[in-house]
């Protein structure tokens, strides 16, 4: 009885599976209807080629919420360094020039628009040299710079010959004379950091040599110079050395570099040098070219007596000897410093164990005071150079300073994003083309997303939210690549317009009961190009919600399931920010 049971029940269910298989069954006529919503191969009512066409600009009206346009006036605005709010506060130290976001109550609620004229920015490396009036259409520095040969004005677009005010023959011959002194060229130097970059040609050069440069300036009298910087295709950010510690951690950069940056490294007992002490690796190079390195050639230039031309640079010369860096190189304009391997012997033969820093974690810097003292000079990371690097475990995990990573981590996470990023190439074939140029991962982690991105044709800029459990950004530059602290219950510290695509993995449910969803999403808006591409990876819950709201906010979505099937809760929404420019007839406040 019990064999016929069992064959009996074998039978029925056979039957019933052919049935369904045949596409009458209505189980399966359903599950056929959800893998055809969730096609992660085809999106036919998502368009990631730019058209640059100004027609459309009403919202999608997919939501009761519609946000609307800011007013004109607002398309180049960047709320934590605001203009008008900077002039509110003291001028000692650059502090006007620092951070100073609004409060939840002066927050624009509105999506910043675009020029009338805004155009995709021209696709690398033609991008490096030739950038759309339309886009930064600002003057200023053709006529200051001139003679300097930063940039010229032509027609329609602006053009940048590479010159500097320290390299009139151009970037190409000033590195060429690093170069000599430094290894640009076999993978020893990957990391750099230009201080006071201008309109960052040092950093858009060294990208032929395949070096990353992190590229910093204020936003000053000098209009767009980081706008400028990144409508090129350079990573740069608006930032400035005054009274807070840079947000990087510290042995971040195999070279720092400043040409004519008009920083005083000689005041406030060396605090400005002490920094780039903490973020410069051990053998790394700091590079000084500029006022007071030849001062018996410029000081009347410089409007400087003799004797304080000549002190200023005996001033940093005892900073540098301090510090345990060693002067390998002046020669005309140029001076470069070379930081000790392992500069422990050097700090104690010279006691200076009552100059070196209290704080225990030199990497706890967001909002943080600058200090005139000395970084502990930790052990020197024995890194491979670039492009292993990239897939080398970092020394930071080998010798168990990450906590809460191992290396059986760090390798199965270079696995995951590998399919991840295959996923997005396959739903979005522009990946990994000239068409996402400037890209930003908002919760970069180990860096793997970027690691599996890595192409000459774009560059990531890899944010470690300052709540997250893990700081990891220390990992992300032993691998070569570059990035920043960030909290994004505040505004970045760039420019409207100026990534051409936002990752975010769990982004929102870090951030859930921390600030509102729409604040975030504004921003991630306001930093987004026309015609943009974003990919979030997270919860289901999460993403509806986030959904809900950028259907107001003129981008076009699409939800679709992980890449191992429906049953997974957590999914991934791509969206694409409609083409739309601002005119003096909309008015929003």
């Amino acid at each position: 009885m019990t064999i016929v049971i069992v064959m009996g029940l074998c039978c029925f269910f056979y039957i019933l599976g052919a049935w369904q298989k045949s596409g009458t069954g209505r189980g399966d006529s359903i599950a056929l209807r959800v893998n055809q919503e969730t096609d992660c191969t085809i999106l036919p009512n998502l368009h990631f080629e730019t058209h640059h066409s100004i027609s459309g600009a009403n919202p999608l009206i997919m939501t009761d919420k519609v946000i609307e346009p800011c007013h004109i006036r607002y398309r180049d605005y960047t709320p934590c360094q605001d203009q008008n709010r900077a002039m509110a506060f003291p001028r000692e130290n650059m502090t006007y020039r620092e951070r100073h976001c609004p409060s939840d109550n002066e927050k624009l609620h509105c999506l910043i628009p675009a020029p009338k004229g805004y155009v995709t920015p021209f696709p690398w490396p033609k991008s490096r040299d030739y950038v759309p009036y339309a886009n930064a259409p600002y003057k200023s520095l053709t006529v200051e710079k001139a003679v300097q040969n930063w940039i010229q004005f032509q027609g329609d677009v602006f053009k940048f010959p590479g010159g500097g005010t320290m390299f009139p023959n151009g970037a190409s011959a000033y590195l060429d004379e690093l170069a000599s002194i430094i290894p640009l060229a076999d993978g020893t130097i990957r990391t750099a950091l230009d201080t006071g970059c201008g309109v960052a040609s040092f950093g858009a050069y060294l990208m032929d040599r395949n070096i990353l440069t992190m590229s910093f300036a204020p936003r000053d009298s000098h209009e767009a110079q980081v706008q400028f910087a990144l409508e090129r295709g350079a990573p740069a950010v608006i930032g400035v050395l005054g009274t807070i510690k840079l947000p990087y951690p510290s042995r971040s950069f195999d070279m720092v570099h400043c040409s004519r940056c008009l920083i005083p490294w000689e005041s406030d007992g060396g605090m400005y040098m002490m920094e780039v002490d903490r973020v410069l690796r051990p053998g790394g190079y700091w590079i000084l070219s500029g006022p007071p390195i030849n001062w018996n050639k410029y000081y009347q230039t410089w409007k400087k007596s003799k004797q304080d031309a000549e002190e200023d640079q005996r001033r940093i010369e005892n900073i540098a000897e301090m510090l345990c860096w060693d002067k390998i190189y002046e020669k005309e304009d140029i001076a470069i410093w070379q930081k000790k391997a392992n500069s422990h012997l050097c700090h104690q033969m010279n006691g200076h164990a009552s100059k070196m820093c209290k704080a225990q974690d030199a990497d706890d810097v967001w909002y943080k005071n600058m200090e005139s003292c000395i970084t502990p000079p930790g052990e020197p990371a024995q890194l491979k150079k670039f492009p292993e690097r990239l897939s080398a475990i970092p020394p930071r995990i080998l010798e168990g300073h990450a906590l809460g990573v191992t290396e059986e981590d760090y390798e199965e996470d270079n696995k995951l994003w590998k399919k991840h990023v295959n996923t997005y190439k396959r739903v979005n074939k522009l990946i990994g083309s000239s068409r996402y140029r400037n890209i930003m991962d908002m919760n970069a982690g180990l860096g793997s997303f970027a690691a599996a991105l890595d192409s000459p044709m774009s560059w990531v800029m890899n944010v470690v939210p300052t709540i997250s459990e893990r700081n990891t950004l220390g990992i992300i530059y032993e691998r070569g690549l570059i990035g920043t602290y960030h909290d994004w219950c505040e505004a970045f510290s760039t420019y409207p317009r100026t990534y051409d695509l936002i990752h975010g993995y769990g982004i929102f449910s870090l951030y859930q009961n921390k600030c509102d969803v729409e604040d975030i999403l504004l921003e991630m808006d306001r930093i987004l190009r026309p015609e943009g591409a974003v990919i979030l990876r997270d919860g289901v819950d999460v993403l509806n919600k986030v959904r809900s709201t950028v259907s107001g906010m003129r981008w076009k979505s699409k939800l679709l399931d992980h890449e191992d099937g429906p049953h997974v809760p957590e999914k991934i929404l791509i969206s694409v920010k409609e083409y739309w420019v601002g005119s003096e007839e909309e008015n929003s406040s």
